[in-house]
């Protein structure tokens, strides 16, 4: 009998989070919000407003600008934020952080916060270079015996590139195997060498192995026509933060090439105001002269409540400067006290730092929605579930909340199959309902228990 094997896919396993599912805003071409679409459902208002906010973003007129998203817990604050991410595209720096995390025995609260205002900006670059550029069709070492005695070590690597107008043998110094390793080529890889540097950029798989079954998650790309050895430009997209941790010891000059050649240096020292003014007017001349573009990105503080006055303040400053990027803040808070104060402000912000902000307002979801968010998570996570059951959960979603329902999903499958079935049931819901306890029933219980408890 022929023995026939199946050939296990080489595209890495997901992990599947809470926002998995969203890849986008869900609008219209007109910038009307659909009911389900991208993964997002209901909240069209905030979404069209969003759609609104992406366009002012890759238009570049929002810069310095900030926008606030309130409303209770579980209404998709966050699942907005993330897709205004997914809308703008990798080439836009997108940078999450939450307000806790500017508390630090070892970092100040503004140090923290200008850090990653420098994540959220980023700098594309555009340098014309001399590059040997093509088609990997061989790849072999040379090596030689270690002055030590011991083993062998690269002498020297061969490299064949090939393109549409013909093919070039080169051979490089050992000091590019290094680079090679990292960027792991393998013949059929279409990669470009620097002449000047020797860094060497993998750009995708070659489009003749497009048919191969075992690489579903490559990147395929043209043959490079032209000659092997030529003049290219090359676009390069760094934060100013790269550039602030690269010159964090600087070993050159303070021209841009310098601050560049930076990014591949060691030993750095603590990066300073002072550095960061150097850093900004270098970029800032080379952005007039249109050897730079400025792209300024996202950065998304959660749970902005967590701030105190000294983190507002600064912010209220950051916003002003001209190499700021857009923030957007989230909160569940109504009116709170502000941290480090005792006064009392909408949300839990500053009455002037509130003045600055659009403001987006979520509204909890409806059953329909909820309903349709549950079968979103269940296809996501490859779960199936009964109408029964699906009902069941979202009517216990509207009862407790949205996040709750989301999490009884994954224990009622595991229930299922215990039971020998492929699909949730209404009995698995139940059960699993029974085993745990959302926030209003645990407040429940201790009300009802309180003298047993530690208070």
């Amino acid at each position: 009998m022929m023995k026939i094997e199946e050939v296990k896919s080489t595209t890495k396993t997901q992990r599947i989070a809470h926002h998995s599912h969203i890849k986008g805003l869900g609008l219209q071409e007109d910038g009307t919000a659909l009911e389900n679409a991208s993964g997002m459902v209901g909240q069209q208002i905030a979404r069209e407003a969003a759609g609104i906010f992406v366009d002012l973003v890759k238009s570049k007129k929002l810069a310095g600008r900030a926008l606030l998203m309130a409303g209770p817990p579980g209404t998709g604050k966050t699942a907005i934020a993330l897709a205004v991410a997914q809308e703008l595209g990798s080439k836009v720096p997108f940078y999450p952080m939450v307000g806790s995390e500017v508390y630090s025995a070892e970092v100040k609260k503004t140090e923290v916060l200008m850090e990653n205002f420098r994540r959220a900006i980023g700098l594309r670059i555009k340098e014309t270079k001399e590059v040997w550029e093509g088609e990997v069709i061989e790849l072999k070492t040379e090596e030689k015996d270690d002055q030590t005695g011991y083993g062998k070590v690269v002498s020297a690597v061969v490299i064949t590139l090939k393109t549409s107008k013909g093919s070039k043998t080169l051979k490089l110094d050992p000091s590019i195997h290094e680079n090679l390793t990292r960027e792991k080529v393998t013949i059929g890889d279409v990669i470009y060498i620097e002449a000047n540097s020797g860094n060497v950029k993998r750009v995708g798989r070659c489009d003749v192995y497009n048919s191969e079954y075992d690489l579903e998650a490559e990147e395929y790309v043209p043959l490079p026509k032209g000659d092997v050895h030529k003049k290219k430009e090359i676009v390069q997209d760094v934060t100013l933060h790269d550039l602030d941790v690269a010159n964090a010891k600087p070993q050159g000059g303070h021209d841009f090439v310098s601050l560049m050649n930076q990014l591949n240096k060691k030993k750095k020292t603590d990066i300073t105001d002072k550095l960061r003014g150097e850093i900004n007017k270098v970029v800032s001349k080379y952005i007039d002269q249109g050897v730079a573009e400025l792209v300024p990105g996202v950065l998304f503080i959660d749970e902005c409540h967590m701030l105190d006055i000294e983190a507002f303040t600064f912010l209220n400053r950051a916003l002003e400067s001209t190499l700021a990027p857009i923030v957007i803040l989230a909160t569940n808070r109504g009116y709170s006290q502000i941290r480090g104060t005792d006064i009392n402000s909408p949300h839990g912000l500053p009455v002037d730092l509130l003045d600055r902000l659009l403001i987006i307002r979520t509204t909890p979801y409806n059953l329909e929605d909820i309903i349709k968010i549950l079968a979103i998570r269940a296809q996501t996570e490859g779960l199936k579930i009964t109408e029964e059951a699906l009902q069941e959960l979202s009517n216990i979603g509207n009862q407790s909340s949205l996040r709750f329902a989301i999490l009884l999903l994954t224990p009622a499958n595991i229930l299922a199959q215990t039971s020998g079935r492929e699909e949730i049931a209404i009995q698995d819901i139940s059960e699993v309902h029974e085993l745990f306890l959302h926030a209003k029933q645990s407040a429940k219980v201790l009300e009802q228990q309180a003298d047993k408890y530690i208070s």
